[in-house]
C-alpha cells in the first residue's frame, strides 16, 4: 500500500503517519505541500494520504478542507496528535541572535505570542521540516526554524528554545483520506460522520435551521466550519461533523429531513478517532 503525507523527513506529518500506519511494507510517498498530498490521492498515485485539517490552538486548515472537496475524497478515519513545537538554530546560535524564525504558516500561527514578544520577522515554508532542512543547509546564524524535536536531531539543530507555542496544550488533528469508491463501505461501527451541506437558499437564518435539526435528534457537533462556495461571492458552504455513525437511525433521519428542506448533503467521511 502507498500512503502519502506533508515531507520532508522530520515533519509532524511524518510521525503521525508512522505511528498510524505501522505495517513495515508500507510504501511511503513525501510530499512537498499538503494539496499535494491531497491531490495524489485523487489521482490515484497513491492508496490513502495523512493531512493535517486542525490545530487546537489555529483552528482549521483551509487548505485540507477545500483539498478534499477538489480531489474527491472520502474520509477513513482522523487522527489526534500532540504537538510540541521548539524553535531550532544552527550550532552555537543563541536565542537573542535570531531576528527571524521559518516554518509552515499555521506553525508560525501557533507561535504569535512568542513571535510578538521577540519581535522576530517570519518566513513560510511548506512544511516544518522544510524550514529546519533550510535553516541547516544555509547555515544561517540570524534565524530559526519552528519545529520539532525529531527534526532537530534529523538535521543537527540545537533547540533554542521548548516555550514558543502559545499553548502547551496543542494538538493537531490529522485525516486518513482515500480516493471514494465502494472500498471503503461499509459505514457500521464508526463514531463520527462528516457532511457538507450546501443550502438551498441564501436567506437569513439558514445555517441555524440546518443544526435546529442535529439539536432535535440529539445529535452531538463537534466541528462547523463555512467555506466560500467559489462560485459567487457570499455564497457558502459548511463541512459539518457529528457524533454519530453513518449507519445510526438518528443519522439517516438528520440526512431525509435535510434532504426535505432541499438542501444538497454530501457524506464525506464516517470515521472512528484514534488518539496517539
Amino acid at each position: 500500500m502507498k500512503v502519502a503525507y506533508l515531507g520532508p523527513n522530520g515533519s509532524f506529518s511524518e510521525e503521525a503517519a508512522l505511528k498510524t500506519f505501522v505495517d513495515s511494507t508500507i510504501d511511503w510517498q513525501l510530499c512537498g505541500s499538503i494539496l499535494e498530498v491531497l491531490e495524489a490521492v485523487g489521482d490515484r498515485k497513491v492508496d490513502k494520504g495523512i493531512v493535517p485539517i486542525e490545530n487546537s490552538i489555529e483552528g482549521t486548515i483551509n487548505i485540507t478542507a477545500d483539498g478534499l472537496l477538489a480531489n474527491n475524497l472520502f474520509i477513513e478515519s482522523e487522527v489526534i496528535f500532540p504537538v510540541s513545537l521548539r524553535l531550532l538554530v544552527n550550532e552555537g546560535v543563541q536565542l537573542e541572535d535570531v531576528q527571524e524564525v521559518w516554518s509552515i504558516t499555521p506553525a508560525l500561527a501557533q507561535c504569535k505570542e512568542f513571535i510578538r514578544e521577540n519581535q522576530v520577522k517570519t518566513k513560510e515554508f511548506d512544511s516544518t521540516s522544510s524550514a529546519a532542512k533550510a535553516l541547516k543547509e544555509q547555515g544561517r546564524i540570524d534565524a530559526g526554524a519552528i519545529a520539532s524535536s525529531a527534526a532537530a536531531r534529523l538535521f543537527g539543530l540545537q533547540i533554542a528554545s521548548t516555550k514558543v507555542q502559545d499553548n502547551g496544550e496543542n494538538h493537531t488533528r490529522f485525516l486518513v483520506v482515500g480516493k471514494r469508491s465502494a472500498d471503503v463501505l461499509p459505514f457500521h461501527k464508526r463514531n463520527k460522520i462528516m457532511l457538507l451541506i450546501a443550502p438551498a437558499l441564501d436567506q437569513s437564518g439558514v445555517l441555524s435551521s440546518i443544526l435546529n435539526v442535529f439539536s432535535a435528534l440529539s445529535i452531538n457537533l463537534t466541528w462547523i466550519e463555512s467555506r466560500p462556495t467559489k462560485k459567487r461571492l457570499g455564497t457558502y458552504h459548511f463541512f459539518i461533523e457529528a457524533e454519530t455513525g453513518k449507519d445510526e437511525a438518528k443519522t439517516g433521519k438528520a440526512l431525509k429531513i435535510l434532504r426535505a428542506f432541499g438542501h444538497e448533503v454530501q457524506v464525506l467521511g464516517s470515521y472512528d478517532t484514534n488518539r496517539l
